[in-house]
């Protein structure tokens, strides 16, 4: 009988075990992908509503962007109109006790 070698078995072994690997990994993806598809489905979103669907993403994205810059001026007007409010309280005072 012919001897086979350690290293011959590893490499067969590993080769075999690769394969397997690269097959489950194919299966996986199509799964993965045929869920999704699915899902979009459900939704209303057919496979090639892709662009307007991005477009609606980027609308979305510019309408929350310009909200969230909206609520940062605000935030910066309500503190402007509060310090406005206390430096003019405070001018009122002193005019008031130097008036006396």
């Amino acid at each position: 009988m012919t001897e086979i070698s350690d290293d011959a078995i590893r490499a067969v072994v590993a080769e075999t075990l690769s394969e397997q690997q690269r097959l489950h990994t194919g299966d996986i993806d199509a799964v993965v992908d045929r869920a999704i598809t699915t899902v979009l489905a459900s939704f209303g979103i057919e496979e090639e509503d892709k662009r307007e669907l991005r477009a609606d993403f980027q609308h979305l994205r510019k309408w929350r962007k310009s909200v969230e810059q909206a609520q940062g001026f605000t935030f910066k007007a309500v503190i402007s109109i509060i310090v406005a409010g206390i430096l003019g309280a405070v001018w009122l005072g002193i005019k008031a006790m130097l008036g006396k």
